[in-house]
């Protein structure tokens, strides 16, 4: 069988291997777009942003009452060197906390992205919202791997938001991350 689109011999699936054309239904597929996209993208920044920020909350007033605690400064001696070391400590402790709330909000964001789109909904809850969905280029599901390397090629995508931009202007709707993971986002049937 060959593909009516570029002309590719397919070995198998329901999708063209070279292009990513629907086998014997031209024109069936369809790509989802820039807008849906970020509606989506929206959604899902609520739907992760609110454990993240209720983390984030939680682990600075522990920073701070921990930090407040363990130091023992009085105000009025803002020249002694002993102020100078507590302070030294609230800094460092800051800095921990927000160490500690990258790395959390790295791997929530590993743990919803990457493992949504390689689960069998191949999406995240605001493509299945929205009725979108991740595919390979022979309408597959991903693997979690290449789900993985898609979630951190959207940080190229994230330069200026170009790679984001051009989805509006590709024949598959693809972002530059759809490009780099070999994936495509499409309408579910």
């Amino acid at each position: 069988m060959y593909c009516q689109q570029c002309g590719h011999e397919a070995m198998s699936g329901d999708f063209c291997q070279n292009c990513g054309t629907r086998l014997n239904e031209i024109g069936h597929t369809k790509y989802a777009g820039f807008w849906i996209r970020l509606v989506a993208s929206m959604i899902d920044g609520i739907i992760i942003g609110i454990p993240i920020t209720i983390i984030a909350f939680i682990l600075g007033i522990f920073s701070v009452f921990s930090t407040l605690e363990s130091s023992s400064f009085d105000s009025s001696y803002s020249g002694d060197y002993y102020y100078e070391e507590s302070m030294a400590g609230v800094d460092a402790a800051i800095i921990v906390t927000q160490l500690i709330i990258m790395v959390v909000s790295l791997v929530i964001g590993v743990l919803y992205y990457a493992g949504m789109h390689a689960s069998k909904w191949q999406g995240t809850l605001g493509k299945i919202i929205v009725g979108i969905k991740v595919t390979d280029l022979n309408g597959q599901r991903i693997s979690f791997l290449r789900a993985l390397g898609r979630y951190f090629a959207t940080i190229l995508s994230s330069i200026l938001y170009i790679g984001y931009i051009i989805a509006a202007f590709t024949e598959k709707k693809q972002s530059l991350h759809d490009f780099v993971a070999k994936t495509v986002v499409v309408y579910k049937r």
